[in-house]
């Protein structure tokens, strides 16, 4: 107990400083310093420092990391804990990537409570923060615990302005089918996440977004000690929770303690004072003296942490090294080639189709500040299809990827996870049965040897000089692709902005890379005499050149069909460049498009092009 009578039956303890993500959220871009192996406590002193803290009133323990699940003798370590006399709870806080595998074991040894980070359901925003593949993995895992009967299974998604704040309405749809907690957690500052507050999405700003949904929304009882705000909506299975440590901070019933993977107790994850119980353990130190040490470092605990505005100033451990699974993107996964069924994943599909409510909205909120390297997948109508969605609103034969770089000192990394090749990631529309000559990475060049050049008169009008669509109906498919840049000269201030990501309206970058992608699939709507053409691939790349204070755009489209994409791919530069202009207008009217051209095409009658 400490000096204001909160008696701390909870204790959470690290069992590795590593992990097998790379989340951009949880660890600085530079990585972290990782302690050696002989600084670590071994599962003999684990047991030990639990056993000591289990006599003296500990109820409930949770392990964390790092990543717990890949220390080899985490089942070993389970079912020790198991054995101690008046250990009520036995918990793991994972990401899931080793779930699958390990939970019948793990059950069997004794674990009975799972939380699972996983903050965003779009596989490719889940892969692009980090940086590694698993998104399936973890959502395999998450089932798996639902089937060995764990109820509820935890969900952790930390919600940030921004990034998956559109999301909140997917997650509460994701408790419809399955006994799911949800626990929305408001984003916290560590050492390495580069803390801004208007990243910070509140608890009430959230539960009025998801009123506006179900205004039926109900709120459950819970006990004093909770850190969470729990509520359902009726008829679900499952419920969703609120984390509201920086809004409405629960440190007048905090009882919980931090044993680190080094070895060092933190009486609070916000404080920065530890007590090496390693050192004291490995010196010989008795249980009685031990229990002097932790009573002395529990009586010092503070009544409540310092409030988010100190907190952005004081220096932590980055979050990796305390217990990152609870704070980090616990996302990571192959994009799926093909979306699961209602059958695999156990819930419909219905929380694909609410992530994202119209355009407009997302241009403005949801997307600002978002670097993907594709977009979230929907079921197609034909199992041997995909449909690739970029912004929620329409469903499209695409894959956006981008490109970009900007200052390190950005929140997120904004190099984004490079594009995968076309044979693995862009999608063949046409049917599987079509003959070998018309393989997207494959073309017959025996039909065109003769190459027509150029024609001298306009091919969009007709005898008499009035405007006509050119019929392509006798034109053979092939493979078309084009490649088109603009330039944006912003001037020294506005450049300065965009790169330290300081623009009022947002993410200038991440903006301008959707808008081009979004006009490259609209350009037959933008351009009278366009056809509609099924894009296969889209790629829309931008770069910051210091030396012309400019962003440099390409972009580039790829088809199957009967003409060429050229129109397309100058339409996504253009869109992008406006994008730009537009964001950065605020700061200074100085700014030139420029340089808007097509730089390459190949495929057609026509033969290929290059400029020079």
């Amino acid at each position: 107990m400490d000096s204001f009578g909160r008696q701390h039956n909870y204790l959470r303890i690290s069992l590795t400083e590593k992990c097998n993500l790379r989340c951009q959220y949880c660890m600085p871009e530079e990585g972290v310093q990782l302690s050696p192996k002989s600084e670590l406590l071994t599962a003999q002193e684990i047991i030990a420092l639990a056993r000591l803290f289990v006599k003296e009133g500990v109820e409930k323990i949770r392990l964390t990391g790092g990543e717990p699940l890949i220390r080899p003798d985490v089942v070993d370590i389970v079912g020790q804990l198991y054995k101690l006399e008046g250990l009520k709870t036995i918990a793991v806080t994972t990401n899931g990537i080793n779930l699958t595998r390990l939970l019948p074991r793990l059950k069997e040894a004794g674990l009975n409570a799972i939380n699972i980070s996983l903050d965003t359901l779009v596989p490719a925003k889940f892969e692009f923060i980090v940086r590694r593949k698993g998104f399936h993995k973890v959502m395999e895992g998450i089932h798996k615990a639902t089937e060995l009967g764990y109820r509820p299974v935890k969900v952790n998604c930390v919600v940030m302005r921004g990034f998956n704040e559109d999301e909140l309405l997917g997650f509460v749809d994701f408790t419809k089918d399955l006994p799911l907690d949800v626990r929305f957690i408001e984003y916290m500052p560590f050492d390495g996440n580069k803390w801004n507050f208007k990243k910070m999405v509140s608890y009430k700003e959230m539960l009025d977004t998801i009123k506006q949904r179900w205004p039926e929304l109900e709120k459950l009882p819970c006990e004093t000690s909770s850190t969470a705000k729990s509520y359902k909506v009726p008829h679900f299975q499952g419920q969703i929770s609120f984390i509201t440590s920086m809004s409405e901070h629960f440190c007048g019933s905090c009882n919980r303690l931090r044993i680190t993977a080094d070895g060092n107790l933190k009486v609070c994850l916000f404080g920065n004072s530890e007590v090496s119980l390693r050192d004291h353990l490995r010196s010989g130190a008795s249980e009685e003296e031990l229990v002097q040490i932790i009573g002395a470092a529990v009586g010092r605990k503070k009544k409540q942490h310092a409030g988010m505005f100190n907190i952005s100033q004081m220096k932590n451990r980055p979050m990796i090294l305390i217990e990152p699974a609870l704070m980090s993107f616990p996302l990571c996964q192959d994009t799926l080639q093909y979306p699961p069924n209602s059958k695999q994943w156990g819930h419909t599909f219905s929380h694909w189709l609410t992530l994202r409510t119209s355009l407009p909205k997302q241009m403005g909120k949801a997307f600002m500040k978002n670097k993907l390297t594709g977009q979230p997948f929907l079921p197609g109508s034909h199992p041997e299809q995909q449909w690739h969605i970029m912004t929620g609103i329409l469903q499209t034969q695409l894959r956006g990827c981008c490109v970009f770089q900007k200052d390190p000192s950005s929140t997120f990394d904004t190099k984004c996870l490079e594009a995968s090749s076309v044979g693995q990631v862009s999608v063949d529309y046409q049917s599987k049965e079509a003959s070998p000559g018309s393989e997207f990475c494959t073309r017959d060049l025996g039909s065109c040897t003769n190459i027509p050049h150029a024609s001298h008169s306009l091919t969009h009008t007709d005898e008499e000089g009035r405007a006509t669509m050119v019929d392509v109906g006798g034109k053979p498919d092939s493979r078309r692709s084009a490649v088109a840049g603009a330039v944006v000269c912003l001037g020294q201030k506005a450049f300065g902005m965009v790169r330290q990501n300081q623009v009022k309206k947002g993410d200038v970058l991440a903006v301008a890379q959707i808008a081009g992608i979004q006009g490259a699939k609209l350009t037959s709507q933008l351009i009278p005499l366009c056809h509609n053409i099924p894009l296969n691939h889209v790629e829309v790349s931008l770069s910051l050149d210091e030396a012309r204070y400019a962003v440099v755009i390409r972009s580039s489209c790829q088809t199957w069909g009967r003409t060429g994409v050229e129109m397309e791919a100058l339409t996504a530069a253009s869109l992008a460049a406006l994008t730009v202009y537009d964001m950065c207008k605020a700061v200074t009217h100085e700014i030139v498009i420029k340089e808007v051209k097509l730089l390459s095409k190949t495929g057609g009658q026509r033969g290929d092009f290059s400029r020079v």
